[in-house]
Order: structure tokens, then sequence, then C-alpha cells
């Protein structure tokens, strides 16, 4: 497969081998969320954003497995740095106090787990924090950074917002305010209070239409405020927040917001945790999504494109007392950190953070100009882009024509697509999707 001239082309999706695949996979699977009868066949070939599945069609694959294929398929320097190493068994190994590596410190190939949290918090010094915890995903990542944050602080209050996505485990599921579905019927933590979080990324105090800034004072202000709020701020154990709410819609947040949240950090001196999970990792340009915002995490959780779970802290955050945290496979997935510090290699060695701010900033130019029926926004920051259509029923059927045309897409929030293009996507792909995006909305009007 040539990326400079492969074109996406379908027959039909599902095809006969596909039907057949799904139906034996459901056979075993619990529900879960299905988005597309699509059979990757992970023998065929496969590079960047185009992909073949078990029937022979050729896609373009736009939702990024979401977010968690940051290089897309087959990257040519991650592919041949994996080739280097015969890769040993066991993959993973138990717990922070088993350790992994070969060679020397000063002479070795085989990036190890400790190499991957190493990177990390290089990457996280601006933010003072030196420490990780490695664990498999973005959920676990998440449970640690409020299991840290309640220890460190002392307090018993959670902080939310509206929208607001932070996995499917238990404690992250209590701080999830977007579909009923994630969280309906199931026990949860208490005391997690939530406020607005912005839908206007351009709204002023003056013109804030979520809620948020309401009047002279914002909702979180007031819930703070010590004489008249409901919650003391000494008793605030975390505020967790996406930069961008991915699940919740693609919402991008205003200055406005940004600008109170540092401020009410600063002034109640509350602890900040920053969910990166989707925006991280240099899906918007910058490598935390953070780095956008005036406001300064205390604690980072990163997942996806990432390849494990990190949670990142200043060391004085994380517990002193052994056994307070721990993981069967918290001494590190061998293969997922090894392609974690390589993607990380790859991103600053090939400046995809650069790429993805001009390749976000091309894609939305262009959609923009074909001023399609049935779109209501076009947003995003790097390649963590949205398209908002008028309905739900219109996302639907605007995913299904892309679909059937070669173009693979998520949907999110109520009515918005969620475009999640490889790091390294080149102009030309950016073109082909536009084009395929465009006739789909065309044949749909």
């Amino acid at each position: 497969m040539d990326r400079d001239t492969v074109e996406p082309s379908v027959d039909s999706i599902p095809g006969e081998r596909a039907r057949e695949w799904v139906e034996f996979h459901h056979e075993s699977a619990a529900p879960s969320t299905y988005v597309y009868e699509f059979v990757w066949d992970h023998t065929a070939p496969a590079v960047g954003p185009f992909c073949t599945d078990v029937d022979g069609n050729v896609l373009l694959d736009f939702a990024g497995h979401v977010a968690a294929a940051p290089l897309g398929y087959n990257h040519p320097t991650l592919r041949e740095r994996l080739d280097e190493f015969d890769l040993p068994d066991p993959a993973k190994t138990a717990g922070q106090d088993f350790y992994v590596a070969s060679g020397s410190l000063s002479d070795h190939d085989f990036p190890a787990p400790a190499d991957l949290m190493d990177r990390l918090t290089a990457r996280s010094s601006h933010y003072g924090l030196d420490t990780a915890f490695l664990s498999n995903s973005g959920a676990e990542a998440v449970e640690n950074a409020i299991k840290v944050s309640y220890d460190h602080t002392g307090g018993d209050y959670g902080i939310t917002f509206e929208g607001a996505f932070h996995g499917r485990t238990l404690g992250a599921l209590s701080l999830n305010r977007s579909k009923s579905v994630y969280r309906r019927e199931f026990p949860e933590i208490g005391k997690v209070h939530d406020v607005p979080f912005c839908d206007d990324r351009s709204c002023t105090a003056e013109t804030c239409s979520c809620g948020f800034l309401s009047g002279e004072r914002s909702q979180l202000r007031r819930l703070l405020d010590p004489d008249r709020g409901a919650v003391d701020p000494d008793d605030v154990a975390y505020l967790i927040v996406e930069p961008v709410q991915g699940e919740g819609g693609l919402r991008y947040p205003s200055d406005a917001f940004t600008e109170e949240i540092a401020a009410l950090c600063a002034e109640h001196d509350l602890h900040l945790v920053a969910d990166e999970v989707q925006a991280g990792v240099g899906r918007t340009g910058e490598f935390w999504a953070s780095d956008h915002y005036p406001y300064e995490p205390d604690v980072i959780a990163a997942g996806k494109g990432l390849r494990v779970g990190a949670t990142l802290a200043n060391s004085d955050v994380f517990p002193d007392e052994r056994g307070r945290l721990s993981s069967t496979w918290g001494g590190g997935d061998i293969v997922g950190a090894l392609q974690g510090a390589l993607t990380l290699d790859v991103i600053e060695d090939e400046a995809l953070l650069d790429n993805a701010t001009e390749r976000g900033a091309q894609f939305r130019e262009r959609l923009r100009d074909e001023e399609l029926d049935g779109v209501v926004d076009v947003r995003g920051k790097g390649l963590l882009l949205g398209v908002e259509c008028e309905t739900k029923t219109r996302r639907g059927e605007v995913m299904e024509a892309a679909l059937q045309r070669g173009l693979l897409m998520l949907g999110c929030g109520y009515k918005t697509l969620r475009i999640l293009p490889p790091l390294d996507v080149r102009d030309r792909e950016i073109d082909l999707a536009v084009d395929l995006l465009a006739e789909a909305f065309e044949a749909t009007a």
C-alpha cells in the first residue's frame, strides 16, 4: 500500500466476511459501545490513516481508535524500532517494585517502563510534576489521580463539570456528568459537586450562556465562597477538568472560563487534576492540552495515545506509605511502555506537534469554506476536531454515508462528529477526508 497514492475504496460495508466476524464476536462479547460493523484485517495492508477490512475495503480512519492510535497504522519509524526487539514473555511485569530493563543504564536500545516515566516527567517539568505511576488504562490513571489527591490534601469533596467523562471504573464514574447510561444505578463516591462547563469558546463573563459565569461571580466561586458557599475550599480534595471535553461533545472552553479556574485554584489553593487521557500527548498541537490554558495542573492523568495509563504529580503528592498505591501490572506493560516511549520520540523527532497544528487548521478552514448545509459549527485544536450537526439524526446519517464512502469517524456529545486523524496526517489525506465528508453531508441533505 503506497501512502502517497492510496485512496479509500469501498464495495460494501459490512461485507459478507465482516458480518460473519461480527456475529461470532457477539456470541461471547458483553454489550458495549459498538459504533460500526467494521472489522479491521490486521494482516492486510495498512499505513498512516489507511487500513483494510476483512472484505478488502480500504478506509480512511479518522476515528483513530478513539485517540489511542496517535501514529495511525504501521508508522515506519515505530515499526522499524519494534521489529528490532525480540520481545520477552511475560511482556508485563507486576508491581512498581519489579523492574525490567536491558543492558546498562548508559547504553541500552530497548526503552523500559523507567524510560517512559522519565520521558513523561521531562515533558511535565514546567508544572513541577516529577513522579509517575503507571497503570493499564486512562480510567485507572484517573482513579489514582483522585486517590493521591484525597491522600495529599486530606479533603473529602471532589468537584467535576457538567458534561464530563473520566472513565468507566466506579470511582471515575462518580465524576462523569455526560450520558446517564454511564453511571445509572451504579454506586458512587459521595461529596462530588458539579458546575457548568463552558460551551461557548468565545464567551466572556457578560456573554456566558452555559451558566458558569452567570452574574458577577462564577458558579464555582459561589460554591466555594467561604461565607455563603456550600463547600469550604479547605475541604476540597480535587477539582478535576478535561482541558477539552471529548465524550461531552468536543467542547472547548473560553479564556474567561480557564482564567477563572486558574484564579480560584490560586486563591483557594485548590488541587487541580487535568484529565489528559484523550486530549493529551500531542493531540491538540501542544504536548499537554493544558499547555493552551493559564491554569497549572497538580496532577495529570494520561492514557490512550500513551499506550498505557499514567498518573503524574510532584513527588510530595504521592503517598510515602508503602502499599498505599499498587497495581499488579504497575511495573509496566513491556510492549506498551516500549510503544509509549517510542511514540513520544517520534512525536518529537518528526515535529508532529507542529504538524497537528497545521493540519488541524487546514481541516477547519477547508470544511468551513465548503459552507455545508447541516453544519452548525467546526471547531478544534490541533487534530482534536469536532463538526457539530444540526440534529442527532443528521449526525448519524452523515456518519453512515461517510462510512460507505470509506471515511471512519466517531460521534460525541449529542450531535457532534469527532475526528481524530493520526498526528502525522498529510495535507492530501486531510483534503480526501474533507471531500468525503462534504459528499456525505450533500448526500444526506
